[in-house]
């Protein structure tokens, strides 16, 4: 009998190549840069050289933004029209609007992207949505003018930030209840946590502090506050935050006092101040951590930062208000 000995490497390469097609396509990072505006009613897409590639026109009010898991999509809160805006990363064009209550400010995916949890500025609640229907599934009470969402790492709990009572709110989404409330500083924006799980970060704007909670007692375990040179600590409003992959350094918006502050995460440590554009808002990082881009509110640019030298390189402007500031990297 003739046997072709090609045969078993054709029929290996045959059945990998069926397996590559039965994988999920993800698709890759475009490095496009991707900016809210708030008065602009749009997103401004900038190419990785910073030239505008386009203009997404949106609902009213676009702020917060998150890509899910395979960044083939973009979710926008529009809060003057009380919807979620999604965006095609390939097309660049609005395929969706999600319905919300009054006012949706930040939003943070489910663990396995079933829900969406944003909360409602007007309403003072908490709103969970089921992404399948598009419908709200959930509103869990929390104090007045709520703002920042996030999970913890293992999904037991989301944490959700009351601007007025000055606090975080601990949702257990089992229980689907506010089980602990967190007294903090004056005005609690925004979070990140720690990618070991470990701390929860929360900016609070009208005390210039960062406060960093152990997610595990649900405990403070410090308050670190900042003052640029040349600036009053009332004139420091920190807000928004990013944190690097191995959870070394913090990257805090000091809103006023027009600078971006880095944070050794471990020892707290300051490491520097980056001199930004007026009332910095936003940060977000390129994946290789090598560049930070930070979103001006006042000065309606953003401002790119070198992460080596951590000092600011260039700054470009985009247009009213820039609110969110994600990079698809």
């Amino acid at each position: 009998m003739w046997i072709d000995r090609k045969l078993p490497g054709l029929v290996l390469a045959a059945a990998m190549a069926v397996a590559t097609l039965c994988q999920p396509v993800l698709a890759r990072g475009t490095g496009l840069i991707f900016v809210s505006l708030e008065r602009g009613n749009q997103v401004v897409v900038l190419n990785p050289d910073l030239s505008v590639k386009t203009r997404v026109d949106t609902s009213r009010r676009p702020r917060d933004m998150n890509f899910n898991k395979d960044h083939t999509l973009l979710y926008v809160t529009c809060g003057d029209d009380d919807v979620i805006d999604v965006i095609d990363v390939a097309t660049l064009e609005v395929v969706d609007s999600i319905p919300t209550g009054p006012s949706p400010e930040m939003f943070q995916f489910s663990p396995d992207e079933s829900k969406i949890y944003v909360s409602n500025e007007e309403d003072s609640v908490m709103e969970v949505i089921d992404l399948a229907t598009k419908t709200i599934s959930g509103r869990i009470p929390t104090g007045a003018e709520p703002e920042g969402v996030i999970n913890s790492v293992d999904g037991k709990y989301v944490f959700v930030t009351s601007e007025v009572a000055d606090m975080v709110h601990v949702i257990d989404m089992a229980k689907a209840a506010v089980v602990k409330n967190i007294v903090v500083g004056t005005r609690p924006r925004r979070f990140v946590v720690t990618p070991d799980g470990r701390e929860l970060w929360v900016s609070d704007e009208l005390s210039s502090e960062v406060h960093v909670i152990d997610i595990a007692s649900l405990e403070i375990k410090d308050d670190l506050t900042f003052v640029p040179p040349g600036f009053r600590p009332e004139d420091v409003t920190p807000v928004g935050m990013a944190i690097t992959k191995d959870g070394s350094k913090v990257l805090i918006t000091l809103g006023r006092a027009n600078h971006l502050a880095i944070v050794d995460a471990g020892t707290r440590e300051l490491l520097q101040y980056v001199l930004v554009g007026s009332r910095a808002w936003d940060v977000d990082l390129t994946s290789d951590e090598k560049t930070a881009f930070v979103a001006n509110g006042l000065s309606d640019d953003i401002t790119v930062v070198d992460m080596t030298s951590m000092t600011p390189v260039q700054s470009l402007a985009v247009g009213r208000t820039p609110h969110s500031i994600r990079v698809d990297d």
